[in-house]
């Protein structure tokens, strides 16, 4: 007579070890992408957008310079001991524009502060 043997039930654990396996390769792979994907992604970002902000701001600039010659040329042109053919007129406008932007270089080289001293 041939014994059948009966299968036995798998304990109840309440998870599959399937599950925990992949919920632990998961998280393990996430916390990795975390410290080194996320960063790099950002500081690529920051340089991106970075670089474009200061490129718009330098042409922002260099076009606000340029208007403010022309209006000066324009307005300086209108007074009586700037407007002779000679062209002071342009000569003025550059001076005075010119001064501005010297006078705002010299207080941000004013509100600078020193790095610090190594010892």
């Amino acid at each position: 007579m041939a014994q059948t043997v009966e299968p036995t039930a798998a304990p109840k654990t309440g998870s599959d070890w399937t599950v925990q396996a992949a919920d632990t390769i998961e998280s393990v792979v996430g916390g990795i992408r975390d410290k080194t994907t996320v960063p790099i992604t950002t500081a690529a970002r920051v340089l991106v957008y970075g670089l474009v902000a200061g490129t718009l701001g330098l042409a922002a600039l260099v076009l606000v310079a340029v208007g403010l010659v022309r209006v000066g040329v324009v307005y300086l042109g209108n007074l009586a001991w700037v407007s002779d053919a000679s062209g002071r007129a342009v000569w003025a406008a550059d001076a005075l524009i010119g001064a501005v932007f010297v006078l705002a270089g010299l207080l941000v080289w004013r509100l600078r502060r020193a790095p610090d001293a190594k010892r």
